[in-house]
């Protein structure tokens, strides 16, 4: 499966990923259909960021409410790994839902900044490959 990633979202997570290390930044992808066409920075509130992740509940009930009156959907969520790879951890696959959600990991464990794409699937996470746009 294919996703559409606007060029400027990669630039962006990777950015935020970078300035955040040595805690995990976190965040929201925004978009319609299987176009991601932006990213938004979340607060992550986790009481140990340098390990784990947790996006801000109320930027995650501002976005659906957005998206509910007509703004781009919550298509799915990022976080940086600051010295693992770009694939889920095992922390990554206790809290998925199966919910569908496009999951993207910037990680840092070699050259910095490579990304992750993955789909939150009913069976576990499945890669995913993209492609970018200048949307």
């Amino acid at each position: 499966m294919e996703i559409e990633v606007s060029s400027g979202v990669v630039a962006t997570i990777v950015a935020q990923a970078s300035a955040a290390r040595p805690r995990e930044a976190c965040g929201l992808l925004l978009g319609r259909d299987e176009v991601v066409e932006s990213a938004i920075t979340c607060v992550n509130v986790h009481s140990t960021p340098e390990t784990h992740f947790e996006i801000d509940p109320q930027a995650l009930v501002d976005a659906h409410r957005t998206a509910r009156a007509g703004g781009p959907q919550v298509l799915g969520y990022w976080h940086s790994h600051p010295l693992g790879p770009p694939a889920p951890s095992a922390t990554d696959r206790s809290h998925a839902t199966g919910d569908g959600r496009v999951w993207a990991i910037v990680a840092f464990e070699r050259a910095g900044g490579r990304v992750g794409w993955w789909r939150d699937a009913e069976r576990g996470f499945e890669p995913l490959s993209y492609r970018a746009s200048r949307r």
